[in-house]
Order: C-alpha cells, then sequence, then structure tokens
C-alpha cells in the first residue's frame, strides 16, 4: 500500500499522496479562507508538515482526515497572524465561474452567481469555527463522525457548532438581503 511505502521513507509514495489529495485539498481550504492564493499557500504549507511529521500519521483515521486537519491547522494559524476579513472582491475570486444551463434564462447565471457571492460573503463574516464546519459539511459532505475526528471535538459539539453556524449564517444572509432592499 502506498502509505506504508511513504511512512517507510520512500519520498516518490508521499508524492504520490501529496498529488492524490492535494486538489480535493485546495477545495476545501479554498472554502475555508476563500482566497485561491490562501488555500494554495495552506495547500503547500501543509504538504511540507505532512511529509516532515509523517511518522506521526498512525493509521487510525484515513490519509486525507489527518491532512485535512493539518491543513486545517495551518490556515486558523495563517488566518489569527493576519486577521484581516475577507474582501467582496476576494469573495468573487473565489468562486469562480459558475456552469450555464443552456436552458436557462438569461438572467439565470447572473443571479446564480448573485447568490454565489453573497453566501460566500455571509460566509466570511462567521467565526473560524463556524466556516470551518460549514465548509466541512455543506462543502465537502463529511460525516459527522469526520468532522469530529478532523476538529477533533465531540460528535455533540459537532451538532451544536453546525446549527449555530447554520443560524449565523441565515441571519448574515438576511441581514444583507435587508440592506440590499433599503437601497
Amino acid at each position: 500500500m502506498i502509505i506504508e511505502r511513504a511512512l517507510g521513507g520512500d519520498r516518490a509514495a508521499f508524492g504520490e499522496l501529496a498529488v492524490r489529495y492535494q486538489d480535493r485539498l485546495y477545495s476545501s481550504m479554498l472554502g475555508v479562507t476563500g482566497s485561491p492564493e490562501e488555500a494554495e499557500d495552506v495547500v503547500q504549507d501543509a504538504l511540507v508538515r505532512a511529509f516532515l511529521k509523517l511518522d506521526s500519521f498512525q493509521q487510525n483515521s484515513q490519509f486525507f482526515t489527518w491532512l485535512y486537519r493539518i491543513a486545517f491547522n495551518v490556515a486558523l494559524s495563517r488566518h489569527r497572524k493576519r486577521r484581516c476579513r475577507i474582501s467582496i472582491d476576494q469573495s468573487r475570486e473565489t468562486t469562480g465561474s459558475e456552469p450555464v444551463d443552456d436552458a436557462d434564462m438569461p438572467e439565470e447565471p447572473l443571479l446564480r452567481r448573485e447568490r454565489v457571492d453573497m453566501v460566500q460573503q455571509a460566509l466570511s463574516q462567521l467565526s473560524d469555527q463556524h466556516r470551518a464546519i460549514l465548509v466541512l459539511r455543506e462543502m465537502e459532505d463529511c460525516s459527522y463522525e469526520a468532522i469530529a475526528e478532523i476538529l477533533d471535538i465531540s460528535i455533540g459539539t459537532v451538532r451544536s457548532r453546525i446549527s449555530r453556524a447554520r443560524c449565523q449564517l441565515k441571519l448574515a444572509l438576511e441581514s444583507m438581503r435587508s440592506a440590499e432592499e433599503s437601497c
């Protein structure tokens, strides 16, 4: 198995693992950081740290879960150091272009894009904890058990944080809609 080869010191095997998981990890970190450049830096830093700490991987969880936890911790520590908020422009950069269905009405792609932008902006207003847990659950489709393992918290805490995060996201979206309507 490739993980055993990597644990045995085979650098090429670790390289294969990095290639296998880097896109998925980047996608996850993009949701966490809100910036393509920041997500790329986090992934690179996390892969270096994972390589250096590979001997600490105990195989009692999936390799991606272990790697995600490293990347998530890197993202949090980088965010704490910067302490700056994601701008609307950065948020737009992270969403990319939406696929367009030929059956859509002409205004549908624009409306969909506006909704994506609004959700990204609302996500940027949440705490690191709540943004991360929503990204894991809603964007990465992680189970409660996987989230608990990644964040090193109990399943009960996962449930309560998801509930609070969804409420905060809803309030942020409602506030944004109200501000938009009053213009």
